[in-house]
Order: C-alpha cells, then sequence, then structure tokens
C-alpha cells in the first residue's frame, strides 16, 4: 500500500454566526489597547481538511483549525513531495521526515499543525486498512465509556450562566468547565466579576459536580497569584492556562502553591515541548490537542511521558482524533466536549463538517468497535451549502 494522493481543502463557515460580547473569555489580547474585541483573533471560522489517497482505495482523514490557510500551503509545498509513494505504515519515518525537513521554520506552531494533520489521516488510513478503531491501534480499551465534561460556559449574565450550567448537571454531566470573563487591565473589579462567575456556577451545580475554570492565556503571573486565594474555596478541579505558554515558570510557581491544580499545555508542541513541562513540575493536568501537538504519533508518545511522571492526560477539545487517544490510556481520565450549539467561537466547527462524532449521553460518550479509523467522514452537502471551500 502506498499513498497516491493528497488533498487539502480550507473551509470557510459562511453561515450564522452569533456575535461575541465583550469579556466572553479572557485572552492573551487583552493587555493591549485595542479598540475591537480581542476574542475575534481566537476564533476558528475557517478549517483545514486533509485528505491522503491510497493506491488500494483507502482515504485518511485528518484536519486542523490552527491557521489553516497557512497550514495548507505547508503541507502543499512542503509535506507533500515526503509522502507521495510512501507506505502508509511507516509513520514513525513519516513524521520524522516532516518533522526535520522543516526544522528550520518549524517544529512548533503551524508547520507543527500542518504535520498533525497529515499524522491523523495516516492513522486513519492504517486503521481501515487493519479494519480495527485506530484506539485498538493504540493498546485498546481502557475504559468501557469515556466520561466527558461539558465545555462552555462563556462569561455572561449571571442567570442566564446558572440556566446553562444547570441544564449540563441535568444532562447528566459530572463535569463542566467555565471561562473567565476579565484579567489584568480591569482592575480590582475585574477581579471580583471573575468570583462571581465561579461562585455562580459553583453554587448552581453543587460540591458534587466537577467545575474548572479557563483563563485562556489571558492573565499575568501576578494577576493570577491574587486570584488564586480568591478562587480556592470554590474546589475547581484545575485552573487552565492561567499565563501565556512560554512561562513554563510562572506555570511552575502557581504549581508550587497547592492552592488549585495547575493545567496546561494546549498551546504546546511535541514531546520536547511537554518534556520541558514535565521536568519544571509546571502543570498538574496536560492538555495537549493531537491535531496541534504532532498528531497521533506524538500524542502517544507525550501520554507515556506524563504516566511516568503521573500526570494525567485531558485533551484539548473532544472530536476524534483526540478521543482515540484518551480511550486507550488509562492515564486520561476525562475527555472535554463541546456542546453542538450555533457557531461562535468555532469550537463547535467540527460539529458542521465532519459525520461520525459521537454525541454524549448522560456524561459519556463511547466509540464504536466496528468502525475501522478514526470514524469521520466528510459531510459534503454540508460543505457545498455553509462553507466557501478553498483548494
Amino acid at each position: 500500500m502506498n499513498i497516491r494522493e493528497i488533498r487539502t481543502r480550507v473551509v470557510r463557515w459562511k453561515g450564522k454566526t452569533v456575535s461575541i460580547a465583550p469579556h466572553f473569555c479572557t485572552n492573551p489580547m487583552d493587555l493591549l489597547p485595542l479598540s475591537t474585541a480581542s476574542m475575534s483573533t481566537f476564533t476558528f471560522h475557517y478549517w483545514l481538511i486533509v485528505e491522503i489517497f491510497t493506491d488500494d482505495g483507502h482515504v485518511g482523514i485528518g484536519n486542523a483549525a490552527l491557521a489553516p490557510q497557512v497550514s495548507k500551503q505547508v503541507i502543499d509545498l512542503y509535506l507533500k513531495p515526503i509522502l507521495i509513494g510512501a507506505d502508509p505504515w511507516d509513520t514513525e519515518l513519516l513524521w520524522q521526515h516532516m518533522y526535520r525537513k522543516t526544522m528550520a521554520f518549524g517544529r512548533k506552531g503551524i508547520v507543527m499543525a500542518a504535520i498533525s494533520a497529515v499524522d491523523i489521516a495516516l492513522w486513519d488510513i492504517l486503521g481501515k486498512s487493519a479494519k480495527q478503531p485506530v484506539y485498538r491501534l493504540l493498546g485498546g480499551r481502557t475504559k468501557t465509556r469515556i466520561p466527558v465534561y461539558a465545555s462552555r460556559l462563556y462569561s455572561d449574565e449571571l442567570n442566564k450562566l446558572a440556566e446553562e450550567a444547570r441544564g449540563y448537571k441535568d444532562a447528566g454531566y459530572k463535569a463542566m468547565k467555565l471561562r473567565f470573563g476579565w484579567g489584568p487591565a480591569d482592575g480590582a473589579a475585574g477581579v471580583q466579576r471573575n468570583v462571581e462567575l465561579v461562585r455562580t456556577v459553583r453554587e448552581t451545580v453543587g460540591s458534587e459536580i466537577d467545575v474548572m475554570a479557563d483563563a485562556y492565556m489571558g492573565w499575568t503571573l501576578d494577576y493570577a497569584k491574587r486570584m488564586l486565594p480568591l478562587l480556592e474555596p470554590f474546589q475547581l478541579r484545575w485552573l487552565e492556562e492561567p499565563v501565556i505558554p512560554d512561562d513554563i515558570h510562572g506555570y511552575a510557581e502557581l504549581k508550587s502553591y497547592g492552592r488549585i491544580p495547575i493545567a496546561g499545555g494546549e498551546h504546546e508542541f511535541t514531546q520536547y515541548g511537554f518534556r520541558d513541562l514535565l521536568a519544571a513540575r509546571a502543570v498538574d493536568y496536560i492538555q495537549f490537542d493531537t491535531n496541534r501537538v504532532g498528531g497521533i504519533t506524538q500524542a502517544r508518545k507525550i501520554t507515556a511521558l506524563a504516566e511516568s511522571h503521573s500526570i494525567p492526560v485531558v485533551p484539548h477539545a473532544g472530536q476524534m482524533h483526540n478521543y482515540h487517544v484518551v480511550m486507550a490510556n488509562l492515564n486520561s481520565p476525562i475527555a472535554e466536549y463541546f456542546p453542538v450549539v450555533d457557531v461562535e467561537v468555532g469550537n463547535e466547527l467540527f460539529w458542521y463538517i465532519f459525520d461520525g462524532e459521537p454525541k454524549a449521553k448522560d456524561g459519556f460518550i463511547d466509540l464504536d468497535d466496528n468502525i475501522p479509523g478514526l470514524g469521520l467522514t466528510i459531510n459534503e452537502k454540508n460543505l457545498a451549502e455553509n462553507f466557501e471551500v478553498i483548494e
């Protein structure tokens, strides 16, 4: 079996989009004096779809959401020549070839997102070729079902936030994550608004539901240190991305206080990045995203590395490329789940592009033993009706 062709498409959502209100979610742009909504920088209304075709009729599907227009160019110009004619079973060799060929300008960010999309498609081919779901190739089931946490609860009016949280509890979720809306530029008043968000969710769902909170890189170390003692009474399962990804020392300092577990890694790349996080004792939870970190080839190495340090892995985002990794790893106790909603930030766009994504029931999702590969197909009808497609 050899790779015959590679097709890359960028799809842009052109349907209805929910407007993002001020203080919707903290982010790294909040520190800058900008007139436009800072969160608009971090919306994902474009997506990259990668299809790899083999000479015996298999088609592997991969994807990436980080800078998809540029990631597409990386694949078309630099990675495709490596892959045409290659055996897709040589995943390690192909990954190393892509990584090393782009070393001078890659290693992280956009290039690693491109490599991730290709690698995910290769693993999809392997599963289809072997007539097995990908998680079987990674070690098989470690769970009868995957517990998932509802991940939304953006900063909103407190009564609406409470209503949304109550809805997740009533639907059977045993965990949920909210977003902070205020950061250092908002002063002491913003500190109190953040506390009110957490208090509202905790009082709504009670003490037997796990609550997590995400600052999405929007705080400084100083601000996070102010927030920790105020948040401690609410028993958060973790505080996510409290500082920018490059501030590993800041992560380590916050973790050292032992007040609230610290989670991060959504914007970290490859086993080398996570080696450094673990060596610095910087996180209590690792949150790589398989379609950023280097694909499944890297995800399986990072999960093993994390397990050797007794640090749980809870990948960023749901989506099948992450669910298969979670299913195959005992050290991944839970997975993130983006509920189906109208398009806003873009996390939910996956539902509109692909068919096969499992829907949560009573706070769990499951993967079908009888569907080979990742289990996804492309919803071509929806692409034609609701997306601009760029080839």
